[in-house]
């Protein structure tokens, strides 16, 4: 038979959408053409295949060689194809069967010699495969990641000649199947940062209502320790959020992480770009905000970070997606970050104190870096002091307080009441629910109309209050919040400006 459909799929954002490879041998000259909008990495797949093919002990067809990568308008980028192209010329020329062709997707890079190398993005691929109820062909160095999809059928090869024996049915691949058990937190803990028990429990309200939060105070305070502990109070990710992160990582060429099963925890140095942080290339790929999807993003020294890379945050802040446009193409990718933010008064970050060698002028260009706008999407704002020497010195080497796993049971007991209440985390709560959820009694009121004029709070400055509020009676298993939930809530409201 000189006609031949092999199954594949093709990578566009977190995305896998079927590619079908038809390959044609026609009378003429020898000849080798790929059509259907071919990228340079996919044309040169045809030496590949040919010297794979070869080298493999096949015979090459000294005919002319047509082959289509459907749908046409898609564009086709990288090395994945080798494999489903190298299949179907071989099924084409009857070297090997062609008609259980139709049971299998193939993916994978071939070598000179035949042996198959790993692709990218293969974890999206795979749950697209599962969902159209294929068996996944593979190279076994892609197929602990494309076996997390655990509906899928996963089949593992090293070579092309194990790809025809299996088709040939003289011996079967193996299947495979990964097991990644869920690891308890090994990570620092809460009580090794000394002191600061304002800003410890509001990282734990930040953990129970998935609020952003900004530390601010002098170098040295414990920001940054207290920002890096955050993900060890996170309950951890559920089976589809793990498959969530996972591809946005196969996409991004990162492989699999350490403990799939962990939050992430991504902080980008302030010279990063705009592209760098919301993603972006020729090929758009996922930038920071996407790795740290359904984590946390720590952006430390806030104001050091160019205003135009912040200014692209308040978006995805919103709506826990980036769209990122090329003129070939668009790729949408998920973005439901947790921002933590930490930063200096000033300069040298000793504003107040006799060592401070700031003017006036310089303290507010450094405070105006940050957009009122961005600083009023932030729910959580807590002053980070410098502890005082007597909690230096009598603090014992051990780790004091909470551990985590406590700190993190009351937190998950939190999120249970959330999710049973509305289906989500207080801080995607809108304001029409937000205003349900919270009923202010007249103390309540007052309350509220002094600290809008006090803290110049904006209206979505003033739903912030409520849903921290909401927040704080969740972690303490009441119907409504109280007053003094409120007067804790509007505590984690800090002027920067």
């Amino acid at each position: 038979m000189s006609l031949a459909t092999v199954q594949t799929r093709a990578k566009l954002g977190i995305d896998a959408p079927a590619v079908f490879v038809e390959v044609h041998l026609s009378n003429g000259l020898p000849a080798f053409h790929i059509v259907g909008l071919p990228e340079t990495a996919v044309k040169e797949s045809k030496d590949r295949v040919r010297s794979a093919i070869i080298n493999s002990h096949f015979e090459f067809p000294a005919r002319r060689i047509t082959i289509n990568l459907a749908p046409a308008e898609l564009p086709k980028e990288g090395s994945r194809f080798d494999l489903a192209i190298a299949i179907g010329i071989l099924a084409a020329s009857g070297q090997i069967p062609e008609p259980q062709l139709h049971q299998y997707e193939f993916i994978g890079e071939l070598a000179l010699s035949g042996k198959l190398r790993a692709v990218e993005a293969v974890l999206p691929s795979a749950l697209g495969c599962a969902d159209a109820n294929k068996q996944l062909i593979i190279s076994t160095a892609n197929a602990t990641e494309a076996s997390l999809v655990e509906s899928s059928t996963v089949l593992a090869a090293d070579h092309l000649l194990e790809v025809s024996a299996h088709l040939h049915q003289r011996q079967r691949l193996p299947e495979h199947s990964s097991i990644i058990k869920q690891s308890e937190y090994q990570g620092p803990q809460l009580g090794e940062v000394i002191g600061q028990q304002h800003a410890k429990r509001a990282l734990e309200l930040a953990a129970a209502g998935g609020h952003q939060l900004l530390l601010y105070g002098p170098p040295g305070a414990g920001k940054t320790m207290l920002a890096s502990r955050l993900t060890g109070l996170l309950p951890p990710l559920t089976s589809d959020e793990a498959l969530q992160v996972a591809a946005i990582y196969s996409v991004a060429g990162k492989g699999l992480r350490e403990n799939i099963w962990r939050r992430p925890f991504r902080s980008p140095h302030h010279s990063a770009s705009a592209a760098a942080m919301v993603g972006g290339g020729t090929n758009p790929r996922p930038g920071e905000i996407s790795l740290a999807h359904h984590g946390v993003l720590f952006l430390d020294e806030l104001p050091e970070f160019q205003r135009p890379v912040l200014e692209v945050l308040r978006e995805p802040l919103e709506s826990g997606e980036i769209l990122l446009s090329r003129a070939a193409s668009q790729a949408r990718y998920p973005a439901n970050f947790q921002l933590v933010a930490a930063m200096n008064p000033c300069p040298c970050g000793y504003l107040g104190s006799p060592s401070c060698i700031c003017s006036p002028d310089q303290v507010t260009r450094y405070r105006n870096r940050l957009s009122g706008p961005m600083l009023d999407r932030i729910d959580l704002q807590v002053q980070v002091n410098q502890i005082s020497n007597n909690e230096l010195f009598a603090q014992p080497p051990t780790v004091t307080g909470n551990s985590n796993q406590q700190i993190q049971q009351r937190v998950y007991s939190a999120r249970q009441r959330q999710l049973s209440r509305q289906g989500a985390a207080n801080s995607l709560l809108n304001s029409q629910q937000i205003t349900q959820l919270c009923p202010l009694t007249a103390s309540q009121k007052n309350l509220m109309d002094q600290a809008i004029q006090q803290f110049s709070l904006s209206t979505r400055g003033y739903y912030r209050v409520l849903r921290i509020a909401r927040t704080i009676a969740d972690l303490a298993d009441a119907k409504t919040p109280k007053l003094e939930h409120y007067q804790e809530a509007l505590s984690y409201r800090v002027k920067t400006n």
